[in-house]
């Protein structure tokens, strides 16, 4: 008898530890962030010939400054939601033998932020994108069912950033 409650608590006591290392369905994941986070806002706020005080004051540190490109200060971003897939987005900006900013990279470019867009701002530079003739499918055709969903989708013009002004301010 006294083996038995031995080997009952034994057993019971290792399949707890065995269950608290699994991961249940349903137990939260936090987000995993790092880097520096980047808004199209901010992006539209560069202008060539700003000097690295300057463009340091609107974006921040840069996340990695290389001893090799001393011009060029790369920014990156990314987020893991709740244990999913990773997103990265990152941008490099590129100074010249002035420090100042010369051009830009990656994944975001000057342009109507979604702010912008949302409130309805910025409307006058905006260009509507020409709509191609095409052909259609044949009727009741899974092609034709997925065009029928394209084609109710509405259209968000494309905007035209306004030409940047080679003078520092």
């Amino acid at each position: 008898m006294q083996n038995t409650k031995l080997l009952l608590t034994s057993l019971t006591l290792t399949g707890l530890l065995a269950l608290a290392g699994c991961s249940f369905p349903g137990v939260y994941k936090i987000d995993i962030q790092q880097g520096n986070v980047v808004t199209q806002d901010m992006i539209d706020q560069l202008r060539p010939g700003m000097t690295r005080r300057q463009v340091r004051f609107i974006m921040g540190n840069p996340l990695l400054t290389d001893t090799f490109h001393a011009n060029r200060w790369d920014y990156l971003y990314s987020i893991q939601p709740g244990g999913g897939t990773r997103l990265q987005e990152r941008i490099s900006l590129m100074f010249d033998g002035n420090d100042q900013l010369a051009g830009l990279s990656g994944d975001f470019m000057p342009g109507v932020s979604r702010d912008q867009a949302i409130l309805g701002e910025g409307e006058s530079s905006v260009i509507s994108a020409p709509q191609p003739v095409e052909q259609r499918p044949a009727p009741g055709s899974l092609l034709e069912q997925i065009q029928r969903e394209v084609d109710q989708v509405e259209v968000v013009p494309v905007p035209v950033p306004e030409p940047l002004d080679t003078q520092p301010q």
